[in-house]
């Protein structure tokens, strides 16, 4: 870092984002990314917006945020639109946490949450899961201080119930409680329908995983219109032309096209299911996914060892060092000719080692 870099700063550990190596094909099942393509309409509306680029795109996403309080049954002010669900995320450690309000979250989740608590100065206390790494849900309802839970949880893919969640919000009305729900569509149950009943939750969602928009970058969060409130002074105060104009009409047009994004997670759901089974088949212990992803270890084969051994046939899945899940690899689950590789290559692996 140079001279100048503020001590702030200084010992702050960035996020490590999913390779995107460049050096070769890979069979890419690192990144959660879906199989599936946008649809042409969606290609079209963005292609659409990118011959008026010397314009800036509304700061109010007006269209959008009419979509999405239609799709989900909302108001227009109880949504928010963002660069990605990571930049709603930074905003609610911005606006509801501080020295007296501590962050909460699991040992075991995603990892931006550390980093935008210490990138926001704020105290943060990470409860450990379970040895089957399930959330015990008692841990957060005696805890003081905004709560953060990914429901599906990463890179575990565990969820909880829903009554378990509303337990957790009704429990202490006077603290936030965020549930980032980026993998929800693949086999959890939203938050989105306590909103009307809970002032103090935050939902938070994402195009990148189930409505095949990860390029695009685009998030939204929903809660009731004083929580958005807080999250617009804050985006007002950072980037008020946060989401660009051709990532707007894309998320509009695939809202329209929401039957088809559905069929695609059905595909990906069973994908899934038939992957699980042939890895358990070879061996492996997975958790029970409800996510885009599975996470499996091989009790003859190291976690990491694994991950080289797939990258080295060209194959990329999610390696971690945390201690506890370091003897596990997360993988996408891919299209069906992509994980049919993967267990071919897993298979010939498991052989080895025999």
């Amino acid at each position: 870092m140079s001279r100048w870099f503020s001590a702030k700063y200084s010992a702050l550990t960035p996020y490590t984002p999913g390779e995107q190596p460049k050096d070769r094909s890979y069979i890419k099942l690192n990144t959660n990314e879906s199989p599936f393509p946008p649809s042409e309409a969606v290609v079209r509306a963005a292609e659409k917006e990118a011959r008026s680029l010397e314009l800036y795109s509304d700061p109010e996403s007006v269209v959008l945020r009419r979509a999405l309080a239609e799709a989900y049954g909302v108001d227009f002010n109880e949504t928010i639109v963002t660069n990605g669900s990571d930049e709603v995320l930074n905003f609610a450690f911005m606006a509801f946490c501080d020295e007296k309000r501590p962050a909460i979250f699991p040992d075991i989740t995603y990892g931006f949450y550390p980093v935008f608590a210490a990138l926001n100065g704020v105290p943060f206390r990470e409860i450990p899961l379970r040895d089957d790494f399930t959330i015990d849900p008692e841990d957060y309802i005696r805890s003081e201080g905004t709560v953060f839970l990914a429901n599906p949880n990463a890179p575990t893919g565990i969820a909880l119930p829903l009554c378990m969640i509303e337990r957790i919000v009704a429990a202490d009305p006077d603290r936030v409680v965020v549930v980032d729900e980026a993998y929800v569509d693949f086999g959890g149950e939203s938050a989105v329908r306590l909103i009307p009943q809970y002032e103090n939750l935050l939902v938070v969602r994402t195009f990148s995983k189930s409505r095949s928009l990860a390029g695009a970058r685009l998030g939204f969060g929903l809660a009731q219109a004083s929580l958005i409130a807080d999250l617009h002074t804050i985006r007002y105060s950072t980037n008020p032309y946060n989401v660009n104009r051709m990532t707007e009409a894309a998320g509009a047009a695939s809202l329209a096209e929401d039957e088809l994004n559905h069929a695609h997670v059905e595909i990906i759901k069973n994908t899934r299911e038939r992957t699980a089974k042939a890895l358990a088949g070879l061996s492996f212990e997975l958790t029970p996914s409800c996510a885009n992803f599975l996470f499996a270890r091989h009790p003859s084969i190291p976690g990491e060892e694994l991950y080289r051994k797939l990258k080295q046939r060209g194959i990329l899945v999610r390696h971690f060092s945390l201690p506890r899940i370091a003897d596990y690899n997360r993988i996408t689950v891919g299209s069906a000719e992509e994980m049919d590789a993967l267990v071919a290559a897993v298979r010939e692996l498991v052989e080895e080692t025999k």
